[in-house]
């Protein structure tokens, strides 16, 4: 069961995206070939005006099939000879979706929490003696942090919300020395070499955090800072796989994120829980489709993008055919990634 929803849900991802290629281009007037969900062998397909629907065997992509992507002609529907800033708004529909469907993700996840978090310390570990004072085993306290301090910041990356603080603490399980950035009394001061460890237990996280209460307005600011948070980690991630911090071994694919999906929702203690981390990896996953289909990269909307921008620049455009062996080849490396991505997923799930 689990692995039937996770499907679903990568496959709403996806068609989301390919559906705002699809609409945009629709409105632009661009002639729109085929609209497909799936990848693979047809299971049903029906011609709707110029447009041909298909659903297809394998649920992990789609795509939007417009006249003259790739190729010149002389249909003046084709995209290629649409008007340049209607091509670049056909371009970044596909993310612009991807973003509209985490951010309401975000919202209904937001809604089922009891109350919203925040980055102000409430409390560190500790015990009461029997004169009064208190015993801290948190050596975040001993470290100079305080209470009611708002952390800002964590070795030189902004802190959005909690979801950022736990990636930058939990990052490195054996570094417990890190920078920080405070606002205490309403001025920003530095904390160079915070410890995080609770002396007693071990855990990272040696103090507690205060909580609010859920409004209108602090359900849409916590959505807001969740939404930076996660795309902030996607950008934080791609930077430390590139820059080889993460090892290559942790790259997962298709396989890897629908089998992530089916383990958090049976692994949940309820109904209600199961629901909660389903829009919480989707809220990720498609926040993370987004970014990285803007990525400059040849194949993806950013690498056509990119080539829209020269356009932009030269006042004229690139020949077809020397852009399309640009994006082939850009394919043929996202492929290869892809194959390896899947080869490390089913080695991963032989593994366990």
């Amino acid at each position: 069961m689990g692995i039937v929803i996770a499907l679903l849900i990568f496959g709403l991802i996806v068609t989301v995206h390919e559906f705002g290629h699809f609409i945009c281009a629709k409105l632009s007037g661009i002639k729109v070939l085929e609209f497909a969900v799936g990848m693979g062998p047809k299971i049903v397909q029906k011609q709707i005006g110029e447009t041909m629907y298909s659903l297809r065997l394998l649920p992990v992509g789609g795509y939007c099939a417009m006249e003259g992507e790739d190729t010149s002609g002389d249909d003046p529907r084709s995209f290629r000879n649409a008007k340049l800033w209607k091509r670049m708004i056909v371009l970044v529909a596909g993310a612009t979706m991807n973003f509209v469907l985490g951010i309401i993700s975000i919202v209904i996840m937001v809604c089922m929490m009891t109350d919203i978090p925040t980055t102000q310390i409430l409390g560190f570990a500790g015990v009461k003696n029997d004169d009064g004072s208190k015993t801290y085993y948190a050596e975040s306290y001993h470290s100079g942090l305080r209470h009611d301090d708002i952390i800002v910041e964590v070795d030189n990356t902004k802190i959005y919300s909690v979801l950022d603080l736990n990636f930058m603490l939990m990052l490195d399980a054996t570094d417990t020395d890190h920078d920080l950035v405070v606002k205490r009394n309403g001025e920003k001061i530095r904390l160079d070499g915070v410890k995080f460890t609770n002396t007693q237990t071990g855990d990272k996280m040696d103090f507690g955090l205060v909580y609010l209460d859920k409004t209108p307005v602090s359900v849409l600011k916590y959505s807001g800072q969740t939404f930076a948070s996660m795309s902030h980690i996607v950008g934080l991630s791609l930077k430390y796989l590139v820059t080889g911090q993460v090892s290559k071994d942790q790259v997962s694919g298709p396989v890897g994120v629908v089998s992530t999906i089916s383990e958090t929702t049976e692994q949940a203690e309820s109904t209600e829980d199961a629901i909660f981390n389903l829009f919480y990896m989707m809220s990720l996953i498609t926040i993370n489709l987004g970014i990285f289909n803007l990525l400059p990269v040849p194949g993806l909307d950013g690498g056509r993008l990119l080539f829209c921008f020269i356009e932009l620049i030269r006042r004229k455009p690139i020949k077809p055919e020397h852009e399309g062996y640009v994006h082939l080849a850009g394919m043929v490396l996202l492929f290869g990634i892809m194959i390896f991505a899947t080869f490390n997923d089913i080695m991963r799930l032989f593994e366990k």
